[in-house]
Parts: C-alpha cells; sequence; structure tokens
C-alpha cells in the first residue's frame, strides 16, 4: 500500500482501490453524468471519480434483463457482478442455480455474475452499483 494512501474497505477481483494522500477533493453530479447509456425501458447514468466508477440506473416497470438486454449483451444471463444500494422500486433477481431473492428502498445487494432481473410492481427502479457497470448496457460482439 502507498504510505499516505486511503484504502477502500473493499476489493474488486482481489484489486485495492487506492486515492493518494495528495489528491485533491472531488465531485460530480449525476445530473451531468460522463456517459449516459439507454435502453429499452432504462437508462444508466455513469460517473468516474477517485478511480470508481459509480452507476445510476434507473429501470421502468415491465423491464426485464432478458428482453430488454439479452439481446444487445449476447449472453445467456447477465454476466456482471453487481454491489448495489436501492434507492426505490423493487426488483427480484433469479440465478442461474435457480437461487431468488427480492430487493427493495434501503437493502444493499450483492449479486454475482449469472443471473436474470427484472421490475416487480408499477414503481420504477433506481439503483446505485459500484462494481457491475463498466459493461452494463453496452453493445458486445459475441
Amino acid at each position: 500500500m502507498v504510505s499516505g494512501a486511503f484504502q477502500f474497505p473493499f476489493r474488486e477481483s482481489a484489486r485495492k482501490t487506492t486515492v493518494p494522500a495528495l489528491a485533491k477533493m472531488q465531485s460530480k453530479n449525476l445530473l451531468k453524468p460522463d456517459e449516459l447509456r439507454t435502453f429499452d425501458t432504462g437508462k444508466l447514468e455513469l460517473i468516474s471519480l477517485g478511480g470508481v466508477l459509480f452507476g445510476r440506473a434507473t429501470l421502468q416497470p415491465g423491464w426485464k434483463w432478458s428482453t430488454s438486454l439479452k439481446v444487445l449483451m449476447k449472453t445467456k444471463s447477465c454476466e456482471a457482478p453487481h454491489l448495489q444500494y436501492h434507492v426505490s422500486g423493487r426488483i427480484a433477481v433469479l440465478m442461474d442455480d435457480g437461487s431468488q431473492a427480492e430487493f427493495g428502498p434501503g437493502e444493499v445487494s450483492l449479486i454475482p455474475p449469472g443471473h436474470d432481473a427484472w421490475v416487480v410492481g408499477n414503481e420504477p427502479v433506481v439503483v446505485f452499483d459500484i462494481t457491475g457497470m463498466a459493461e452494463y448496457a453496452r453493445p458486445h460482439a459475441r
């Protein structure tokens, strides 16, 4: 670890994220994201700050990964790992192994690769994700 650096208390792919002690305070606003990705019944707003990619996903009622993004991603199921904070709405997740869960406002979830997901009910889902959005909703050629 770099002397005089702050280390985040999580690991992503066994890589530790550090912020040099001489780094300047920064901020960005999701009203002006670095990148906006739109897809059927949803959108993803991305900001990179301090070496961390923050994604805010907004998913409308009727959104389902397997019908909204599967064709775009060209994978059997979602291969992105997600560490998410759930702001609003409810989302159900079905893992490839058959296990299933539902998440809602105030919850933090860890969802490994290999899943489908869909909005439950008539309220849009808003989640903040710090691990799974680098390639999310980005077209892939396979």
